[in-house]
């Protein structure tokens, strides 16, 4: 059997419940680009000592299950792309929802030459003052050029040329990552792409459970560069997030 030509990376921890819901949508747009490609592409879901059923539960639509016992995004999304096969990566979180057309759409950027890039996030928290905070946000990230996380891709070789994302920090590891990806395309003559004509989906559990109050203090531009190599700090992202 021939190699993937792309690897989709999803780190997990405890979302036994949410994978049903947002993990079919991953496998749906990777099977439109196998299709349109003739290629074929791989899943690895990193379980991140999880106390639940997730390794069953990923294991159960068919993709790959790895496990990373070091509660640290960055190095989660790592030891995913060590596995990796594919030379093309695609990052993505397990409560997120992927339009059709996303993986497609990064594969192409990529045959074009671009070195990475991202697909940025459609929020849809219940209340007025989250969805004016992820506008804020939304708007930021447009006028500074920056990419979350939540769907960010790159080819195999970029991501090794730059180091992968920072194990160090807690917090802003997808913004740092993509700004040396971003660096990496300029010294190389090739773009970084963020495709502004799609949008994926993430879930809004922690925008409907806390405070409009609360989330405007963990989420701007002052806080969000706090001490990003505390675990303690943002114990409210690892040790009690969300579920």
């Amino acid at each position: 059997m021939t190699s993937p030509g792309l690897t989709v990376v999803i780190p997990a921890h405890n979302e036994a419940t949410y994978l049903p819901r947002y993990l079919p949508t991953v496998l749906a747009s990777l099977e439109r680009w196998q299709e349109t490609s003739g290629e074929r592409g791989e899943v690895i879901v990193v379980d991140n000592a999880s106390t639940d059923a997730t390794a069953d539960m990923a294991a159960s639509f068919g993709v790959r299950v790895i496990s990373e016992t070091v509660r640290n995004i960055g190095r989660v999304r790592n030891t995913g792309a060590a596995a990796a096969e594919g030379r093309r990566l695609f990052f993505t979180d397990a409560d997120v929802a992927l339009p059709m057309e996303a993986i497609t759409a990064a594969a192409t950027a990529m045959d074009d030459g671009a070195v990475g890039g991202a697909i940025p996030p459609l929020y849809t928290p219940k209340r007025l003052g989250a969805r004016l905070l992820c506008a804020y946000w939304d708007h930021y990230r447009t006028n500074h050029g920056g990419a979350q996380g939540v769907a960010q891709f790159a080819t195999a070789a970029a991501f090794q040329a730059v180091g992968g994302y920072r194990d160090d920090l807690f917090m802003s590891e997808d913004v740092e990552f993509f700004h040396r990806l971003t660096a990496h395309g300029r010294s190389k003559n090739a773009p970084v792409v963020i495709l502004d004509d799609l949008r994926v989906r993430p879930s809004t559990r922690r925008y409907d459970q806390w405070s409009s109050l609360r989330m405007l203090w963990w989420q701007n531009p002052v806080t969000a560069r706090l001490r990003l190599n505390s675990p303690r700090m943002w114990r409210h992202w690892y040790q009690t997030t969300v579920r």
